[in-house]
């Protein structure tokens, strides 16, 4: 009787939203605890880790999935199709290629970051995320890490951009095309536009994979995971 009372409690505090009331008010007869809930969020975000984001710090994980591929910066475009279209594909291509070579070195920082914000995860953060949009959890989780993961990334991707050569092969890059008659000097800072990109195909991962779960059950591949996420389904 006292667990209903509190729960009963819990659910005031969310009249406001009726269809958020509808949901949790299915809450006392589905035996599911605060912490079951809070753990199905957390396992939900651990697979998109496991399943996606690891996927992306393997040989070509950004350069051949198409959802996260660094390409050139708006500015940088036309040079790529400048040299494209005097007969240097090739080397535009390997320029591109140590740009999501460099987001791949960098990915591996992100796990352990990744981890310390599920484990901080509470009950509320977890009801509001299993309620909230389909793309909640993702939000969450950039919210609690997108500055932590910059200042790591963004060291890794400069000395990676030294490591493969990627400085001579920009520096190569742009002065073939800074020395083309009728175009104007680029010298832009592609450590940082690949740092921020890189983040943002981590995040795209993380989203594809909480989709999944919220909207195939065939993706919940627990136990835990299909109870806490049938009462989203509802």
């Amino acid at each position: 009787m006292l667990k209903r009372i509190l729960l009963i409690a819990v659910i005031f505090q969310f009249s406001a939203c009726s269809e958020l009331q509808q949901v949790i008010s299915q809450l006392p007869n589905t035996g599911i605890t605060n912490d079951q809930i809070a753990g199905g969020l957390k396992e939900a975000l651990n697979n998109g880790i496991t399943n996606q984001v690891t996927k992306l710090s393997v040989e070509n994980g950004f350069y051949k999935n198409e959802l996260t591929r660094i390409l050139l910066p708006e500015e940088l475009q036309k040079v790529d199709n400048t040299l494209r279209s005097i007969g240097l594909s090739k080397l535009a291509d390997e320029g591109i290629k140590v740009l999501n070579n460099a987001a791949e070195d960098a990915v591996g920082e992100a796990i352990p970051i990744f981890v310390d914000a599920i484990k901080g995860m509470t009950f509320t953060d977890a009801k509001n995320i299993l309620l909230g949009d389909k793309n909640a959890a993702t939000q969450y989780l950039q919210t609690a890490t997108s500055e932590t993961l910059y200042q790591k990334f963004n060291p890794i991707i400069a000395n990676s951009f030294q490591k493969v050569g990627a400085d001579k092969i920009w520096s190569n890059l742009i002065t073939k095309y800074n020395s083309l008659p009728l175009t104007n000097d680029v010298n832009p800072d592609l450590t940082d536009y690949v740092t921020g990109e890189a983040l943002k195909g981590v995040y795209t991962m993380v989203e594809v994979e909480e989709l999944n779960i919220r909207t195939k059950v065939s993706s919940r591949s627990s136990d835990l995971l299909k109870k806490v996420f049938a009462l989203q389904d509802n």
